[in-house]
Order: C-alpha cells, then sequence, then structure tokens
C-alpha cells in the first residue's frame, strides 16, 4: 500500500519545463515518464517581434510576457524550468591538452581557457568536458571542450527566467540538449563506436556537435544561419526583413499560396552564397574529427532547427556535405495524446528538438533526485 501511494505522489508530480529562448521564437514543453514511455503533458511555442534587438529591454520585456503566456495557455505545472543559455552568450573552444592535464583542471580553467575565451578567471563562469583522446603526430593528447560566460550576462539571463515567474533548477547548452535529445537512440552496443553527427539551424548560429556512442567528440558553433539567409534574400529582392521571411515562410509551407518560378529562383540564388560557406564550414568539422580522433567519417547527418525546413537549404548541404542528410524527428515515439500539435506544415517538428533536450534533463534530474530518497526511505527503514 505504502509503495502504490508512493508511485501515485511521484507520477503526479511536475518535472521540470524545457525552456528554449530563442531570439525568434519561444518553445516551453513539458514530459513525464510513464514506465517505457515518455508524454508530452504541455508544449506551447510563440514567435517574438523580430524587429526588436535582442537583449535590449523591450525584447526581455517581450520575452517575459510570452513565457507568462505560454505558461497559461499551455496548461504548465510547477515553476521549475530547465533553460538553455543562449548561444550569443555563450563561448565555446576546444583545446588540446597533455595527457595528464586533470591533474592541474582548475588552473587551466582559470588560466588558458579564461584567457581564449577572453574572461576573467576569477568572476565569469568556465566549465568543460571531455571529448576523448586526441591525435596529434604520434602523441596523444586529451580533447577538452571548454563553455564560458561573463556572470553578468549569466545574472541577466536567470533573472529574466524569474521575472517571468519561473525558477531556474538547471541551465544547460545548445550542444548538450541537442545531443541529449537523440543520445536515447544510441543504446545498444553496437552503437557504442557509432559517429554520430547533430547539427541545428538556428536564427543565430549553426550548431554542429559529433559525437561518439552516447559522448560528445567535438562541438562548433558557426555564425552562419537564418538571419543571415533573410538578410540575403531581403538585400537580393530589395524588400524588408519581415518581407523576405514570410517569402522563405511561403516557400517551404506546401499549403501557403505558390510563389512565381521567377521569385523562386532569386530567392534561391541570394542564399546560394551563404549555403556554400555553411557547407564548407560543416564539412570541415567533419575532416577535423576525422583527423583528431583517426575515426570514421560519418555516414549521416540528422538536422534540428526551423532552418532545417528550408528545402533549397538542404537540397545544397546533401550535395556538398557528401553524406546522407535527414531532417530530425525529436517527438518520435513520444505520447503526443495530451497535446494539440498541428503537424501537417512541419510533421518532422525538428524546430522541438533543443526544447524537448531540455525537458529530458528535467525528467533526468527528477529521477535522480527520486532515487536518492528512495535510498533514504531504504536506510531509514
Amino acid at each position: 500500500m505504502f509503495d502504490y501511494l508512493m508511485k501515485s505522489l511521484i507520477k503526479a508530480k511536475a518535472q521540470p519545463i524545457g525552456l528554449d529562448v530563442g531570439h525568434s521564437v519561444i518553445k516551453m514543453i513539458q514530459l513525464s515518464r510513464q514506465e517505457q514511455t515518455i508524454c508530452v503533458e504541455a508544449a506551447e511555442a510563440e514567435s517574438l517581434d523580430r524587429t526588436l534587438e535582442p537583449g535590449s529591454d523591450k525584447w526581455r520585456q517581450q520575452v517575459v510576457d510570452v513565457v507568462r503566456l505560454l505558461y497559461q495557455r499551455g496548461g504548465f505545472r510547477g515553476h521549475d524550468v530547465v533553460s538553455c543559455l543562449p548561444g550569443d552568450m555563450l563561448k565555446i573552444k576546444s583545446l588540446r591538452l597533455d595527457a595528464d592535464w586533470a591533474e592541474t583542471a582548475e588552473e587551466t580553467m582559470r588560466t588558458e581557457a579564461a584567457r581564449r575565451f577572453g574572461l576573467d578567471a576569477q568572476r565569469d563562469e568556465i566549465r568543460y568536458m571531455v571529448a576523448g583522446k586526441a591525435y596529434q603526430g604520434e602523441e596523444i593528447k586529451s580533447e577538452v571542450i571548454f563553455f564560458g560566460i561573463r556572470q553578468e550576462q549569466l545574472s541577466r539571463h536567470i533573472e529574466l527566467i524569474g521575472q517571468a515567474g519561473l525558477i531556474p533548477v538547471s541551465l544547460d547548452t545548445v550542444p548538450c540538449a541537442l545531443f541529449r535529445c537523440f543520445k536515447t537512440t544510441l543504446r545498444r552496443r553496437e552503437d557504442r563506436d557509432l559517429v554520430s553527427v547533430f547539427v541545428d539551424l538556428g536564427s543565430q548560429f549553426t550548431t554542429v556537435i559529433i559525437g561518439r556512442g552516447q559522448e560528445i567528440a567535438f562541438v562548433k558553433q558557426i555564425p552562419i544561419a537564418g538571419d543571415e539567409l533573410n538578410k540575403q534574400v531581403s538585400t537580393r529582392l530589395g524588400i524588408s526583413i519581415e518581407e523576405a521571411i514570410a517569402v522563405r515562410d511561403r516557400l517551404r509551407n506546401a499549403e501557403a499560396e505558390p510563389i512565381d518560378a521567377e521569385t523562386k529562383r532569386a530567392v534561391v540564388d541570394a542564399m546560394s552564397g551563404s549555403i556554400e560557406n555553411l557547407a564548407h564550414e560543416i564539412s570541415l568539422c567533419f575532416r577535423y574529427y576525422a583527423v583528431t580522433f583517426r575515426g570514421q567519417r560519418p555516414a549521416e547527418a540528422v538536422f534540428a532547427g526551423g532552418e532545417a525546413y528550408e528545402l533549397a537549404l538542404m537540397d545544397a548541404l546533401r550535395s556538398q556535405l557528401g553524406v546522407a542528410i535527414r531532417v530530425a524527428e525529436p517527438l518520435r515515439g513520444f505520447d503526443l495524446t495530451h497535446t494539440n500539435f498541428n503537424r501537417r506544415p512541419n510533421p518532422q517538428m525538428c524546430e522541438w528538438a533543443i526544447a524537448v533536450g531540455l525537458a529530458m534533463k528535467g525528467l533526468e534530474l527528477d529521477e535522480t533526485k527520486q532515487g536518492r530518497n528512495e535510498q533514504r526511505q531504504e536506510v531509514a527503514v
């Protein structure tokens, strides 16, 4: 009887909400785990006014208002959230260090990493993850990925969440959230050495993650993304940014009013230079991984983010990268019966990958806490 009541209470407890505050869209999603099935309990998204400067007072007030609106509209429970640090605030750098670097890890973070980032070693926040053993000629080194952010930027982000009436129980990064979203599919024994590539096509950055098994081996942020494509279209057609966004939305929406062939060709031509540059940068990531870790070249790349619906972009990447490309399906296999997702225009729902990864971290945090509580109960008994 006691076990039944405990399970009922745990099931009723609200899990932390995944909060993805982008520069153009805010997404919130709340998950629960029912035995082996992950259920979406609530999910909402809303676009932001693109004319506002990200980080400005007006933009921040808009974010607070939209988060409050989504919370009420979606019927979310609890106020704990896992949030993502904005890509333009976060600094990412891989360093190749001596094999025994762990003995001086703290000193390395406070000196070398801080110097590379241009951060204050005593005040700002720096974290790291070990990517694996890297080859430098015949010498074996440790490849370590460092993440850094200025303290005042971190404080403002936390303050923004608090102003919306929510409590940040954990902060994450885009690469970690994206990889977490998909690593549950890499649990088989034969996946232990599998090289996987996940790419988030955002508004300001394209983030490339290369993983080996269930571990991240490489991360890079490329400053070529949706905003640059919008500017290229705007300049070529002589229209505003808002009109360029609308034209591109019509091109990738089969249900929208069709665009004449000449305009379509002009849009594709306008984006071609940036697309070629992006494909080149991603191919360099593949090359770096192969040389550094002497691992096999990935056979497939999975693309997430709203820009992954751009057919011209995906076709160009497919032809230039030389690997199979597919659009991510982060909610595949999830129970969506409690939500009202409109899947008609974008059935893959790849734009939800980051938010899902954040919410899954919330599940992990709660399950870890639950396990500790059960251990305490056993000790007490």
